[in-house]
């Protein structure tokens, strides 16, 4: 997983304006109000050939003094439990003040590195005036305009030097990993535990800092597993947006490192608009996915057709994600959770095949006799031919004529068919249409 940095400090010193030009986008809105920004953000940058992610913790304070100073406090202990480097932000403009020096205080009895940006220098005269910020006690400065660019470099420079070594890959990169995510109190952890907890499993703990998700080994049927469970944060205070930020954050960042991605859900709570964000993420990244209805124990006996209802609920709720396999169980009891690996399993193996070049191309010449492409502009589209260039996850490439022209219907038409034919479920398809 990416190394992350967290820009921190008190409102309107420029940190959404410094996460715009670390990530290179406009992502995240700026104002000059407090609270513009009421969401979070977080985003990829790179620099010098290293990968990181960069966090906004900056926007949503509210102009009461004593709840900004709470709300800073309770971002920068976060960022510290959940970042490699921190950039704490102050600005020119307005100089030194007790907020920064609260912040200051903290920032310094910790071991993690943390770099002063010194936002607003935008010329020679606020480059000099930066300097007074050596008084916080920190060995460096770095003076900066956001706006403008001056000073990221060197800024991004030392970033970079800061970030953790690159491990090496090694065999246990190669196990296939399970991310088990979903909303607080759905049963992640608990889940983890009964399946660590059987007696046919051997387990072992894989190392990790304390603010990583908590990695298992687990041995099931004679294979190795790598479990990631992505529970919450410890609560720290009141304050709880700042949490549920950084648990996103966590769950992301488990997402994209998983093979298969378990998105449990609790059965008597349903499936809310957090859940359906979390498949768009796992199909977004090409991650095998499977939906665990956790909790079954409570559902009563005679509602038997329950899991069926339940299943169109959720299709109806996601369309185009009825490719995903559900299942329901019960970590309290243990009912079914062996079902949990055996589908992510089977995931696995549909994520990984690789379908030969004469099958797919008897595949293209059998249903396009089934349905005729359109034609578009007085010109009849032609698949030409098809090949899968990639496995784990697919990746389907299609020669054809006018590409762009091919209307989304029969896209879908096209990877309905490949699901019918060849199956991948659980399994996100890509297809890539180019011209012959």
């Amino acid at each position: 997983m990416n190394p992350t940095v967290s820009i921190v400090g008190r409102p309107n010193v420029g940190k959404s304006t410094l996460f715009n030009r670390l990530i290179g986008t406009r992502k995240a809105i700026v104002h000059d109000e407090y609270g513009v920004t009421r969401d979070r953000h977080y985003g990829e940058s790179h620099w010098n050939g290293r990968h990181f992610t960069v966090i906004d913790t900056g926007g949503y304070l509210p102009d009461d003094a004593n709840v900004i100073t709470a709300g800073i406090r309770e971002q920068v202990h976060i960022a510290m439990e959940e970042s490699d480097v921190i950039l704490f932000v102050v600005d020119t403009e307005t100089g030194m003040n007790t907020l920064d020096r609260s912040v200051a205080e903290i920032l310094r009895r910790q071991d993690k590195p943390v770099l002063l940006v010194v936002n607003k220098a935008d010329n020679e005269q606020k480059v000099l005036e930066a300097n007074e910020f050596y008084e916080m006690g920190f060995d460096e400065i770095f003076p900066v305009s956001a706006i403008s660019g001056s000073g990221t470099g060197d800024l991004l420079d030392r970033v970079v030097e800061q970030l953790p070594e690159e491990v090496e890959e090694d065999d246990e990169e190669k196990i296939p990993r399970i991310a088990f995510v979903g909303r607080p109190n759905v049963g992640k952890s608990s889940l983890m535990n009964t399946l660590l907890k059987d007696e046919r499993c051997i387990v072992t703990d894989i190392p990790g800092t304390t603010r990583d998700s908590i990695n298992s080994r687990l041995e099931f049927k004679g294979k190795p597993y790598i479990l990631v469970d992505t529970a919450g944060l410890r609560k720290r205070a009141k304050v709880k947006e700042n949490i549920e930020f950084y648990s996103t954050v966590r769950t992301d960042r488990s997402i994209r490192a998983a093979d298969v991605v378990v998105l449990l859900l609790d059965s008597m709570q349903g499936f809310d608009e957090q859940d359906k964000r979390i498949l768009r993420e796992a199909e977004k990244f090409n991650k095998g996915i499977v939906i665990a209805l956790n909790k079954w124990d409570l559902v009563p006996e005679k509602d038997t057709n329950l899991l069926k209802e339940f299943q169109e609920y959720i299709y109806d709720k996601v369309r185009n994600l009825d490719y995903i396999p559900i299942i329901s169980i019960s970590a309290l009891t243990g009912q079914r959770v062996d079902k949990v690996i055996e589908t992510a399993q089977k995931v696995i193996d549909e994520r990984g095949k690789k379908i030969s070049t004469p099958k797919l191309n008897n595949f293209i010449e059998k249903i396009l006799k089934e349905r005729a492409l359109p034609v578009k502009r007085g010109k009849k589209l032609k698949i030409q031919y098809a090949v899968q260039v990639k496995s784990n996850p697919p990746v389907f490439k299609f020669f054809m004529n006018n590409p762009q022209e091919l209307p989304p219907n029969y896209r879908r038409f096209i990877e309905n068919k490949l699901r019918e034919e060849f199956s991948f479920t659980g399994v996100p398809i890509t297809m890539v249409f180019r011209q012959k």
